[in-house]
């Protein structure tokens, strides 16, 4: 990648962020008056075209008249005040049951829980790995049977979901 168009990219991500973070303070404000709700996570990413998706939940699940609510006080208020500067698709959805966690606090909620594991190289051999979330301190994931990830050597962890 040439320099100009890794800056570029490093603004991209920049802005792509920003906007994540303001539209999370305005679900939060939003959901103020719907306790039950929970926002799990917000993304504004380009793939054919620009998507800001935001993930809600709830205890036994969402359905489609809390995204349908959400999506209408969001959309209100994001062209009110009209600060992404691109065109794009507004999703409000459950996160899935296979769900991707990302922050601090799914970590926190999802500890227990069984996970799936996959790096960018192989870590002792392998490079997808399940087990149960003993825990994560932000710079290493641990498994249940002690296994200690570095956090910069994983593309992605999700929820493990057994058929």
């Amino acid at each position: 990648m040439e320099a100009h168009s890794f800056i570029a990219y490093e603004k991209r991500e920049s802005m792509s962020a920003k906007i994540e973070e303001r539209v999370e303070e305005i679900v939060r404000g939003l959901l103020t008056d719907a306790p039950e709700l929970e926002l799990v996570d917000v993304e504004y990413v380009r793939e054919r075209d620009w998507y800001l998706r935001v993930y809600i939940d709830k205890a036994g699940g969402i359905d489609i008249e809390d995204c349908r609510g959400l999506s209408e006080r969001l959309e209100e208020t994001l062209d009110r005040d009209d600060f992404i500067p691109d065109a794009y698709i507004l999703e409000v959805s459950s996160p899935g049951l296979d769900r991707v966690l990302r922050k601090p606090r799914d970590f926190e909620r999802e500890q227990g829980k069984a996970v799936d594991v996959t790096l960018y190289a192989p870590f002792e051999g392998k490079k997808q790995w399940t087990g149960t979330l003993a825990g994560c301190d932000g710079e290493t994931l641990t498994l249940d049977d002690g296994i200690r990830i570095p956090m910069d050597q994983i593309s992605q962890i999700r929820l493990h979901i057994d058929f």
